[in-house]
């Protein structure tokens, strides 16, 4: 089964172009973490900035006790609206991931069903069965990697629930801590 220069031609490119746009997920990703981490931390050293600078103007305690409550109840509420929007990012890096890959080995098997045809033409005589069984087999791999693929989706879908349920439970109990806080 030998390729001919047009074919490892259009190998090598489609791996050039699988391998740019990879390259380009992950810069874009990049780029979305560091600018949310750089947005999160401006916008908390100046609360905590305003924070500190309201706390010195207190004059009673329970009045500090309060704010730094409150204080502390944004805080977290930010925290977990942050870890959403990092898992968010996250979340839509692997789906882009996924489908590159899903793509790259959807064209594998064409280039290679199209390798073992070619071969077929041009096969001895009496190696159908062993050429069967190849196109079997690859053709086997193939519903395989279909099937880990939609395990994989649903995995990531069950994920992202869980997590969704879990940031709203957090904030929710956060809430309510803080509520409990001021009416103590």
């Amino acid at each position: 089964m030998s390729l001919n220069n047009e074919q490892l031609n259009k190998l090598a490119l489609t791996g050039i172009e699988s391998s740019l746009r990879f390259a380009q997920i992950a810069l874009d990703s990049t780029e979305r973490l560091v600018k949310l981490q750089l947005d999160a931390s401006k916008q908390s050293l100046e609360e905590q900035t305003q924070a500190a600078k309201q706390l010195a103007g207190f004059k009673d305690a329970q009045e500090a006790v309060n704010h730094l409550s409150k204080v502390a109840t944004q805080a977290v509420d930010k925290a977990v609206n942050h870890s959403r929007n990092v898992y968010e990012v996250v979340s839509g890096v692997q789906s882009e991931l996924n489908k590159l890959v899903e793509e790259s080995v959807g064209l594998y098997n064409k280039s290679l069903i199209s390798s073992i045809e070619s071969f077929a033409k041009n096969a001895p005589a009496g190696s159908d069965a062993t050429l069967n069984a190849v196109k079997t087999s690859v053709a086997a791999a193939a519903a395989a990697v279909n099937t880990f693929s939609k395990a994989a989706q649903q995995v990531a879908e069950f994920t992202d629930s869980s997590v969704k349920a879990a940031t709203s439970a957090t904030a929710d109990a956060v809430k309510n801590s803080a509520k409990r806080g001021t009416t103590v």
